[in-house]
């Protein structure tokens, strides 16, 4: 056994009628990438909160010892300098800065009265470089993918000299490629001497990185298993920990639906960016879908997607539209306006629930009507009883696990807080679903139920366009499948008769990687 650099001792949480933390134990030895697993609302991100010193010391029980020395960590500021540095799953970079600004953000050089600059660009072109990012340091954020941001966050952690690198959900917004590249990355660093946490849902991730993992359920440390034993640790394993019983299953059994009419028909749609008008985000595309059917629509990060979905949803994306919109075989022209694509009876499910979804310091009754005021309204006067009849109501169809449907949206975990992004646009009654990354972020057991509410919506007859970066997920949930790359739709085929070999084998022959 190594070096334990980290251990936490019986670390207890509480928020106001929730114990987030019972007794949670973790040792973590120095050099070695451990992972922390756990179903949404097990109390990881908050374990980890602890740790950095968002929950200052005096707001838990327990104690933190790192390197033989026990901290009392009232601030973040406090655990980055003993070389603790935590990355969040939502990027906190300024989109209008230049990646250096935004790496030493907090951390200027220089001294008080005046930056640095040249020192600034010069140290921030040097991490840039050990993260294998070749841009200057000097270009704006907003000019790169989000691949790339990822990795501009961990090189702003290397300017804070991290010695113990904490990494919520990394890959949670990035395509196979640009996840395994980074994965490599952990790797390296480990090599070099590194010790990281890592918070992912995905367990092939799990497997590929990590030396030992720790279980955590309800709030209570359950196991550590060490994944160089003598066997290698399955996925199943892991999720009979993290759920406290076996999944068989990861996906529910398609309902048998014969898709009705074709319910919604976009022909030659183009778009263009609302930066660089010269630049086609869809190019020329054409799919439809019918009645009761599941259509996913898959694609590496930048192929274009969400800027399909997002710019028939009302041309809530994008500048210089042109194509056709039909609906029900008749040619429609929806405004500029998210407004008349809900008259329309389209909703759009965002990838962003935090940022676009959902009012996160607001109810979960306020969240759920918010896409259908006029239901629970009478003359623009909310009616108070009919709103909550509504969030009670579907509290109970979607099974959202809360003391009350009065809880804030923000204190709930991903999984739930995706099943009150789904109720409210399910309160709106649409006929047409844009899914968006609907199971990011959330655990295998949230994702099942997820997959159950899509498969319900087909079976009532609602059209569902999934879009999805977990090949498995496209296949196994829909009935058909679009492939796009770089703007364009390259193949079609029955979800029935692809594989994840020959979509990914279509997206190279179009050109990506060749």
């Amino acid at each position: 056994m190594g070096k334990i650099l980290l251990e936490m001792r019986n670390i207890t949480k509480t928020f106001p009628g929730v114990k987030a933390l019972d007794n949670v134990n973790l040792q973590v030895e120095e050099g070695e990438i451990h992972a922390l697993v756990g179903e949404n609302g097990a109390g990881k991100s908050t374990l980890m909160n602890v740790l950095s010193g968002i929950y200052p010391h005096g707001t838990y029980e327990g104690d933190i010892v790192y390197d033989g020395e026990v901290c009392k960590f009232s601030k973040i500021k406090d655990s980055e300098k003993k070389g603790i540095v935590i990355i969040h799953q939502e990027l906190a970079l300024v989109p209008e800065m230049t990646i250096g600004e935004n790496m030493f953000l907090g951390n200027e050089q220089g001294h008080k009265f005046a930056i640095n600059w040249n020192k600034t660009y010069a140290e921030a072109d040097k991490y840039l470089k050990m993260v294998g990012l070749t841009e200057s340091s000097k270009e704006q954020i907003k000019t790169i993918g989000t691949g790339k941001q990822q990795l501009v966050e961990i090189a702003k952690a290397l300017a804070k000299k991290a010695r113990l690198l904490i990494l919520d959900e990394p890959t949670s917004s990035l395509n196979e490629e640009d996840s395994r590249a980074l994965l490599d990355l952990m790797l390296s660093f480990k090599k070099q001497g590194m010790t990281m946490i890592i918070i992912t849902h995905k367990l092939n991730e799990v497997s590929y990185v990590a030396d030992k993992i720790t279980v955590i359920r309800d709030g209570a440390t359950i196991e550590t298993i060490d994944n160089h034993g003598a066997e290698p640790v399955s996925e199943e394993r892991i999720i009979k920990g993290m759920v406290g019983r076996e999944i068989t299953n990861r996906f529910p059994k398609r309902p048998h639906v014969v898709p009705g009419d074709v319910k919604m028909s976009v022909r030659h749609w183009t778009v263009r960016h609302p930066l660089y008008p010269e630049r086609k985000v869809v190019d020329d595309v054409s799919v439809y879908v019918r009645e009761g059917e599941v259509i996913g629509i898959y694609g590496l990060m930048g192929a274009g997607r969400t800027e399909l979905a997002m710019s028939i949803f009302g041309q809530s994306y994008g500048v210089g539209f042109s194509g056709e919109l039909e609906l029900d075989g008749k040619p429609v022209k929806i405004r500029k306006s998210v407004a008349d694509a809900i008259k329309h009876k389209i909703a759009y499910v965002t990838e962003d629930r935090k940022g676009n979804g959902l009012i996160l310091s607001k109810s979960i009754t306020v969240n759920t009507t918010l896409a259908n005021l006029d239901a629970v309204s009478s003359h623009t006067v909310i009616d108070g009883d009919k709103e909550f009849a509504a969030a009670e109501e579907y509290r109970g169809k979607l099974q959202i696990k809360t003391p009350s449907v009065e809880q804030l949206v923000g204190n709930l975990s991903g999984g739930n807080q995706q099943k009150v992004l789904l109720a409210k646009w399910m309160f709106a009654e649409p006929d047409i679903l844009l899914l968006d990354e609907p199971t990011r972020g959330i655990d295998v057991g949230a994702k099942y139920e997820i997959y159950c509410i899509i498969n319900d919506l087909a079976a009532a007859g609602k059209s569902v366009v999934m879009i999805s970066s977990e090949l498995p997920e496209v296949l196994n949930m829909s009935d058909r499948v679009y492939v796009m790359n770089e703007g364009k739709i390259i193949d079609e085929v029955k979800a029935s008769e692809a594989s994840q070999e020959s979509i990914m084998a279509a997206i190279i022959r179009s050109g990506r990687g060749a």
